[in-house]
């Protein structure tokens, strides 16, 4: 086991987060929060929807549901139930680019946390009986989106921005799609990207550094794997502008287009520049500017999705039929504005302390804290104190700002999206 550098953080405990990388490349992150009642802790692993082929769509998200359907030593209803007894919580996600699966326990059960962990993560068997299963209920979840047109227009959007690239399609697959996929689909996408340099263990709680290492040596006796021949393509977005009638009382729509990934420093002036926006804030430009001003929309809001090499910009609002035109135009006049002219000194020391607020506050959730940070080593090698961030986020510009906005809220980036009430 090899220490692999350490930071500081200001946030309410005052301790350092640790990180490790062991000796058969799995990485290690560690915050002990001696206040704290809990212990969060998790699996991030960098393998998501993106890096399925052509023929494995719905993959990775069938993967992340079987994990907790059986291992070598214990069967799907141990798993559920061991960390439930004790008021635990055992949960997973699936995105784009990473599978995480995690646990949340009092401090005194995280040898139980991190055993079942580990069981789930590396000794999986996937029985065929509960990936039979397992097929049916990710198909009633498909039709649950399709019964939220303002999450399915999410998918088509991505779709439509990034077609016949994996990056486009939705993370849950189709009905036809997971009717291919079988055990031995899960086991090749498993061997192929579940590799010890591609996985971070991330702790973050009342828990001893002691118990970490001795955890690390279990860990250590994982054997070394690097991952070979899984690079990721790059998409190449396509504009388009598609309006059509659906079965909803109000139209949904989305606008927008492509934007900075994370390996791009800029990434930092296009967080700003979405929060300001249409940020998750009441005081964001749509929401004051359309909402408060003409009360055209009950919920309006941007978003910023970087994925490692491309990143999406998005806005998304539900309106009534007969104000989507002028709802449309605000939001255009908004983005036009913000391109064509620079943020005031005044506005963007707001919007910076708005900004550092937000993620302060998100922080002070320890599994966020946990999730954020493993994220950020699985893909940087390395986790920002919160001074290195207020030191970044103090240190952009106005014009910086404006020349992101003139970048991605060009006219040609402008795609649309949007389903209207049948008459």
């Amino acid at each position: 086991m090899k220490a692999f550098g350490k930071w500081i953080t200001n946030f309410e405990f005052l301790m350092e987060f640790e990180t490790f990388r062991l000796d058969n490349g799995l990485r290690v992150l560690f915050l002990q929060t001696p206040s704290a009642h809990t212990v969060h802790c998790g699996f991030l692993i960098n393998a998501g929807s993106r890096d399925e082929s052509d023929n494995e769509h719905g993959l990775a998200h069938l993967i992340e549901h079987c994990l907790f359907k059986g291992t070598n030593r214990r069967k799907a209803f141990h798993i559920l139930s061991r960390l439930d007894a004790v008021g635990g919580e055992l949960n997973a996600y699936t995105t784009k680019e990473e599978t995480c699966i995690y646990a949340s326990v009092l401090k005194e059960h995280f040898d139980r946390a991190t055993e079942l962990l580990f069981d789930i993560v590396f000794s999986p068997n996937f029985p065929v009986k509960e990936i039979n299963k397992e097929r049916s209920v990710i198909k009633d979840e498909i039709n649950s989106y399709k019964d939220n047109p303002d999450e399915q227009i999410l998918d088509e959007f991505e779709e439509r921005l990034f077609p016949n690239h994996a990056l486009g399609r939705s993370i849950l697959g189709t009905d036809k799609a997971l009717d291919t996929l079988d055990r031995m689909s899960i086991q090749t996408f498993v061997n192929r990207l579940y590799s010890t340099d591609h996985i971070v263990f991330a702790c973050v709680g009342n828990v001893t550094r002691k118990k970490v290492e001795a955890y690390c040596k279990t860990l250590s006796g994982i054997p070394a794997r690097k991952r070979i021949n899984a690079a990721r393509t790059v998409p190449k977005p396509e504009g388009f502008e598609l309006v059509r009638n659906e079965k909803v009382h109000q139209v949904h729509a989305m606008i927008g287009g492509t934007a900075v990934g994370l390996n791009d420093e800029s990434r930092r002036e296009m967080l700003l520049l979405n929060n300001v926006l249409g940020g998750p804030a009441l005081n964001s430009r749509l929401n004051l500017n359309i909402r408060e001003k003409f009360g055209y929309c009950y919920y309006i809001e941007s978003s910023y999705n970087p994925y490692t090499d491309i990143g999406v910009f998005e806005i998304y609002f539900g309106t009534d039929k007969a104000h989507f035109n002028r709802t449309l135009k605000l939001v255009r006049n908004e983005l036009k504005t913000m391109a064509d002219n620079s943020l005031t000194p005044r506005a963007l020391v707001a919007a910076k302390k708005q900004l550092l607020g937000q993620i302060a506050l998100a922080q002070e959730q320890l599994v966020n804290m946990m999730l954020s940070a493993g994220k950020s080593l699985l893909h940087f090698d390395a986790v920002d104190s919160y001074e290195e961030i207020e030191a970044k986020v103090m240190g952009i510009s106005s014009e910086s700002v404006r020349l992101m906005a003139e970048q991605v809220f060009a006219s040609d980036n402008q795609n649309l999206i949007a389903y209207m009430p049948a008459e």
